[in-house]
């Protein structure tokens, strides 16, 4: 039976390409511009990008071959070629892209049935399976082509992966004491999470469409109102991705 998990891989492809789109329409003027990251130009998110379908393609090889292949060699090497990136001429970082993108793809639809189950390890040091890559693009995509800073928000992020990016927060946020509790609740009341500490007595819930919940959950512009108990202002969350 096969463990390939498609799903999963239509949305990384339409993420990809609504990146890719992105980057497209910036002007060449463009790349220098800020992002919302700080410090970063539009430039280092593109670079970035490219450089995690590298690293992502280094998973893939270790499950395929079962030879430890790290998505980077250590932090400093992530660094410098992200700035390395992020120096080249547009059509050079748009080429690279383009090229990063597709050694990713032809990886993925590669990758034999049987090595989906292969254990790897992230950047971040967690032993995951390999079926999880996908995912992890997806996130990059998405997260990263609101980033540019260009004319993408969450609005026009799918409502499936707003779901997904709220899961991976709720799951990263669980338990750890710098996390306020915040019960999320979508305004239909068909979702609800529960971030940072589960022993908290009154969490402040935090409601509003999915969008809004998943910017605001991912430390991102949240494109519309939030309503937390008792009003103001939402409560700062830690830093995500």
């Amino acid at each position: 039976m096969s463990a390939r998990p498609a799903a999963m891989l239509e949305r990384a492809a339409k993420g990809t390409a609504a990146f890719e789109a992105a980057v497209h329409r910036l002007t060449d003027p463009g790349f220098t511009r800020p992002s919302y990251l700080p410090g970063w130009s539009r430039a280092h998110v593109a670079a970035h990008v490219a450089r995690n379908a590298d690293a992502l393609g280094n998973l893939l090889t270790w499950a395929r071959t079962g030879t430890e292949t790290p998505m980077y060699a250590n932090a400093d090497q992530r660094a410098r070629e992200i700035e390395e990136g992020a120096r080249r001429r547009p059509e050079d970082l748009r080429a690279e892209l383009l090229a990063a993108d597709a050694r990713l793809a032809v990886g993925l639809a590669a990758l034999p049935d049987e090595c989906w189950a292969a254990t790897v390890r992230t950047a971040r040091g967690r032993e995951v399976p390999v079926f999880q890559v996908p995912w992890m693009r997806v996130r990059e995509v998405w997260v990263h082509v609101v980033d540019l800073n260009i004319d993408t928000s969450f609005d026009d992020v799918p409502q499936d992966v707003c779901v997904a990016l709220v899961d991976d927060v709720a799951a990263s946020f669980r338990g750890r004491p710098d996390c306020p509790a915040v019960r999320l609740r979508s305004e239909d009341g068909a979702h609800s999470w529960l971030l940072g500490e589960s022993a908290a007595a009154e969490p402040v819930v935090v409601s509003g469409d999915l969008p809004s919940l998943a910017a605001y959950a991912t430390g991102r512009p949240v494109p519309g109102p939030l309503y937390p108990t008792g009003g103001g202002t939402p409560p700062k969350l830690p830093a995500w991705l």
